[in-house]
C-alpha cells in the first residue's frame, strides 16, 4: 500500500490523480509542514524525507521509521547539502535548501542479507565470518539467535558466528525497528522448521505473508498457520522437493531450508531472489554449499 506515501507528499503540496490504473503526481514548490505517519513506514519516511529537503521551510516527520537505512539516507542527503536532524529517531526535522550537490556515498551493509547468511548457518551448521556486516544493526536478531544456541559476536570489521549443534526453538514476533523485521520472518520460519522444539512466529506488521509455508511443508516441514501466527514444530531433517519462490524473502527461506534437506531441491521463479540479493548462489557456494543455477 502506498497511502502513507501519497498522503505525506500531498501534505507537502503535491497533487495526485488516477487514470486507467495509473497514479499521476504533480508538484511545484513544496512547502514544509508537520506530518504524522499513522505507521512508521520505511518507504513513506524516505519519500517524504527526500521531498522535504527541497521544500520551502521546515518539515517535521512524527512517528518516522527508525531503521538504519533512514539514518544512512539522511547522512547521504546532508553530505549533499541538506539539513536533516533526528534521522534514526521517531521525529525527523528537515529544513529545506535551495540546492543539493553531487557526492560519492557508500551505502551501509544490507542487514537483511546479513540475517540471511546467519539463517543459512543456523540450518547448515559450521562457522562463518561476515566481513563488513554491522552487528549494531541486528541487535534483536542476534539476541534471538543466541537464545537458539548460536554463538555470535561482533568483530573489528564484521560479525562472527558458529553453530555446532541443532538449535533450539524460540518464539518470534515482528515489530518496527529495532524489533524483528518482517523481512526476517521467513528466515526464522525456515530455521525453526529444523530446530529442536516448537516455535510460534507472529506477524504484527503485515497480512498475507505466509504463502511460502506451503512450499516448506512440501519439503517435510511441520507448520500450521492461523491468522497472523505460524506454529512451527521442528523436524530433524527436511527432504528435497520442487518448490516455488513467491517473493524475495520466501525464496531465501527456501534456499535456507534446502541446505538442511536430504536430496535435491529445485527452486523455480528465482528472479524474485535476484531482486533482493547479489549473487546469493555464488556466495553460498563459496562457503561450501552444494548449490548452482540451472536453466530450465
Amino acid at each position: 500500500p502506498i497511502d502513507l506515501h501519497v498522503r505525506g507528499l500531498q501534505e507537502l503540496g503535491a497533487t495526485f490523480t488516477t487514470s486507467h490504473g495509473f497514479i499521476i503526481g504533480r508538484a511545484g514548490q513544496m512547502v514544509g509542514t508537520r506530518i504524522l505517519l499513522e505507521f512508521p513506514s520505511v518507504g513513506a519516511t524516505e519519500n517524504i524525507l527526500m521531498a522535504a529537503v527541497r521544500a520551502k521551510g521546515t518539515t517535521v516527520i512524527d512517528n518516522a521509521a527508525r531503521e538504519p537505512e533512514i539514518a544512512d539516507l539522511a547522512a547521504f542527503l546532508n553530505r549533499m547539502g541538506a539539513q536533516v536532524v533526528g534521522a534514526g529517531s521517531a521525529t525527523i526535522t528537515i529544513d529545506g535548501v535551495d540546492e543539493l550537490v553531487p557526492v560519492e556515498h557508500t551505502a551501509i551493509p544490507d542487514r537483511i542479507e546479513t540475517a540471511t547468511f546467519l539463517a543459512a548457518l543456523a540450518t547448515a551448521g559450521g562457522e562463518l565470518t561476515l566481513s563488513g556486516a554491522r552487528f549494531d544493526h541486528i541487535d534483536m536478531l542476534t539476541q534471538k539467535l543466541g537464545e537458539m544456541g548460536m554463538r555470535i559476536s561482533p568483530e573489528a570489521d564484521g560479525v562472527w558466528a558458529m553453530v555446532s549443534r541443532r538449535l533450539s526453538s524460540v518464539d518470534v514476533s515482528t515489530l518496527p525497528y529495532p524489533g524483528i523485521a518482517s523481512d526476517f520472518k521467513p528466515l526464522f520460519v525456515a530455521m525453526l522448521a529444523v530446530a529442536d522444539g516448537v516455535g510460534i512466529v507472529t506477524e504484527n506488521l503485515f497480512s498475507g505473508r505466509f504463502r511460502y509455508v506451503d512450499e516448506l511443508v512440501r519439503m517435510g516441514a511441520d507448520i500450521r498457520t492461523e491468522g497472523h501466527h505460524a506454529v512451527v514444530r521442528g523436524v530433524p531433517q527436511l527432504s528435497g522437493a520442487p518448490v516455488r519462490a513467491h517473493d524475495i524473502r520466501a525464496g531465501a527461506a527456501l534456499v535456507i531450508a534446502a541446505l538442511r534437506a536430504e536430496g535435491e531441491t529445485l527452486i523455480t521463479d528465482c528472479h524474485h531472489i535476484d531482486r533482493g540479493y547479489e549473487d546469493l548462489v555464488g556466495k553460498l557456494h563459496r562457503v561450501g554449499a552444494d548449490i548452482e543455477r540451472v536453466a530450465l
